[in-house]
């Protein structure tokens, strides 16, 4: 073993490289690398941490709790890596049973399949507590997440055992009841195996903890189950087996298949919002959960590039045992959404998940919290957030998809997706390749609004990097590309917020711009590369504090945006005009350190730090500016900055980047 290694599953383990187990001396240090470790592959906010540790302290004193907790955690675990705005481990450093549970059942091999099932060993972090109720809540809820999905792997464990005999059938049975009562399925178990006596002892088993536990009796299904063992003792469920049994993708048949054949799935993403289960065990609140359901549907239909299906249909799902792969199959979806909802007492929880449906892979999975004093805004925010929450989801995991397939049988949209994946390179290249795939898609579909509108957006950032190679001629393009999107499609708002931003920055004509960013953000208020371009004209409009607002709301509703760096960039400029030029260098920093060459992030790093009186990083980030672009002067200095609408604005930028050593 060459890398370290945390396990969850079961009793908490810290392995060190040689094998050794290395013990931790803090509760909290557990409960760090805890975080950490279930979100693989990913940074943590320090904010974020803070608060699921230290819940009632001051956000100050919280976060110098973190800062020891992380001096005495990276002692024993020198794998942590912290920057001032987040935690996470050293790329390539740490190996974890979460992560290899989760890239076994992807794989979905038989091997895999049992190789997962021997990674869980019991629930997460089993016997812990931090006794701080949100880290306990974020534990409960990932432990009912990681439980669901260890209940599937060994019903499909079982399915597929029970092709070859129902005794094997029987071990997987038995896995499940030490995870969730699944006494019904082993009673059907032992009936066809006619060992009717041990299945009547197993509902006996059944009814007697029930009573014990929650005071409660079986459900009526698990009543008639025992009505027919007693009924008929010499086959009575040999029906269920034999479907087991055919079962090639293992899953648990329901009802039989519809006759017709499924539909096709569509060349676009396409999804269905599954009704929402109501683990609150309160009847009266069903509507709640549905109406969840009915709001996520209704705006993610406000993507013009999903194909989302109807609520009626979704709901014909509702309060049934399904296997994704067959709901995909019969919607003709490549994604299903999932979720839960459990209000009790003041406190309310919504969990969702996203799923392929063709591989029953888990792309993303979230919860929200909140309390019902006003449970119609509530539904609202939850609503906004897992749009916000799934919608970059969804577009990387169709870049993904499409990187798999074939050039030669590429459409419009995959090239526009190859070429949003390119923008986010960030490099000379990376830009050139992406106008390319545009252009592509374009061709290919002339109508396609979101096309022209992401090619002017990528010509944007050849201007705020100096790339333009003939100025006047790609202002010009991108003015025609922009108009184009604007007017091929009056409402889709990447078409409509990309061509509008494209308007003011490049064009200069800021109004209209304006109009049309307000516009994509009214029919679709969740998607956050409208909020972050809204951002920018707020700067130059010369509102600051409303720039600062809708950046924030960009930042929520995409929090893995891979062009985070370009919001920080923008929240610096807001607070350098804001006249906060410490926060505003401070998000330069932050924006640099994802991409050091970003000359829009250097800029007003120097002309923040030079205003705040720190003229030596001043003098460093002009120098680097500089480097990169050895033309740059106050004289020509108009023709990278946008459209400000105070002449105020410019003046304080030109004063700052001239006490930063700028020459005229």
């Amino acid at each position: 073993m060459d890398r370290w290694r945390v396990n969850l599953l079961g009793r908490f383990e810290l392995l060190a490289p040689n094998g050794r187990e290395v013990a931790l001396g803090a509760r909290k240090s557990i409960a760090l690398l805890a975080l950490l470790a279930a979100a693989p592959g990913q940074r943590m906010s320090r904010d974020r941490v803070a608060l699921l540790l230290w819940e009632d302290m001051p956000d100050t004193q919280a976060r110098g709790n973190l800062r020891q907790l992380l001096a005495a955690t990276r002692r024993p675990a020198p794998f942590l890596e912290a920057d001032p705005g987040s935690i996470g481990f050293s790329a390539g450093m740490v190996e974890t049973d979460l992560a290899d549970f989760e890239k076994a059942i992807a794989e979905d091999t038989p091997a895999a399949l049992e190789q997962a099932a021997g990674l869980y060993r019991a629930d997460l972090l089993e016997g812990f507590s931090l006794r701080d109720r949100d880290f306990d809540d974020w534990l409960t809820g990932e432990r009912e997440r990681l439980r669901e999905r260890a209940v599937q792997l060994f019903l499909r464990l079982m399915a597929r055992a029970a092709s070859t005999g129902v005794e094997p059938a029987i071990r997987w049975a038995l896995r499940i009841l030490a995870v969730e009562p699944a006494h019904r399925a082993l009673m059907e178990l032992y009936a066809a195996q006619g060992r009717h006596a041990a299945a009547l002892r197993q509902y006996e088993q059944l009814r007697e903890t029930l009573s014990r536990e929650l005071g409660t009796r079986p459900e009526p299904e698990t009543d008639a189950l025992v009505r027919r063992i007693r009924e008929d003792r010499r086959n009575p469920v040999r029906t269920v087996v034999e479907a087991l049994s055919a079962g090639s993708d293992g899953s648990l048949p329901v009802e039989a298949r519809p006759l017709s054949d499924p539909p096709p799935v569509p060349e676009t993403p396409s999804i269905v919002v599954l009704p929402f289960q109501n683990l609150g065990g309160d009847p009266e609140q069903e509507y709640f959960s549905d109406g969840i359901v009915e709001e996520i549907t209704t705006a993610l239909s406000r993507f013009r590039s999903l194909f989302v299906i109807s609520r009626n249909s979704a709901f014909t799902y509702k309060g049934r045992a399904v296997d994704v792969r067959q709901v995909g199959r019969e919607l003709g979806v490549r994604y299903l959404l999932e979720g839960s909802v459990r209000k009790a007492a003041n406190r309310v929880r919504i969990t969702g998940q996203l799923i392929e449906a063709s591989s029953a892979a888990h792309l993303w999975a979230d919860r929200f919290d909140g309390t019902p004093e006003d449970i119609f805004d509530l539904q609202d925010q939850v609503t906004a957030s897992v749009v916000g929450a799934i919608s970059p989801a969804l577009e990387q995991a169709e870049i993904d998809r499409v990187k798999r397939k074939p050039t030669e049988s590429l459409g419009a949209y995959d090239y526009f997706l190859r070429g949003r994946a390119a923008l986010h390179e960030g490099s000379v290249q990376g830009h050139k390749d992406a106008l390319q795939l545009f252009y592509r898609a374009i061709e290919l579909d002339p109508d396609f609004g979101s096309a022209y509108g992401m090619a002017a957006y990528s010509y944007c950032h050849r201007k705020t990097n100096g790339w333009m190679a003939d100025r006047e001629e790609e202002i010009a393009e991108t003015t025609r590309l922009a108009r184009r999107a604007v007017e091929l499609d009056k409402d889709d708002a990447v078409a409509l917020s990309c061509g509008g931003f494209a308007l003011a920055y490049v064009a200069g004509e800021l109004d209209a711009g304006v109009a049309f960013i307000d516009r994509a953000l009214l029919l679709n208020p969740n998607l956050a590369t409208a909020w972050i371009v809204s951002g920018w004209v707020r700067v130059w409009l010369g509102e600051p504090e409303v720039a600062i607002e809708h950046l924030a709301k960009a930042a929520r509703l995409s929090p893995l945006d891979p062009l985070t760096n370009r919001t920080r960039t923008t929240t610096a400029h807001a607070h350098f005009f804001a006249g906060r030029y410490d926060e505003a260098s401070s998000w330069a920093a932050m924006a640099l350190r994802e991409w050091p060459d970003y000359q829009t992030a250097l800029r007003i790093a120097a002309a923040s730090c030079a205003l705040a009186g720190r003229l030596e990083d001043a003098k460093s980030a002009r120098e680097r500016l500089q480097k990169l672009d050895p033309k740059l002067r106050i004289s020509n200095l108009e023709d990278e900055l946008g459209p400000y609408h105070r002449p105020q604005d410019i003046a304080k930028y030109v004063e700052g980047l001239r006490a930063a050593g700028l020459p005229k």
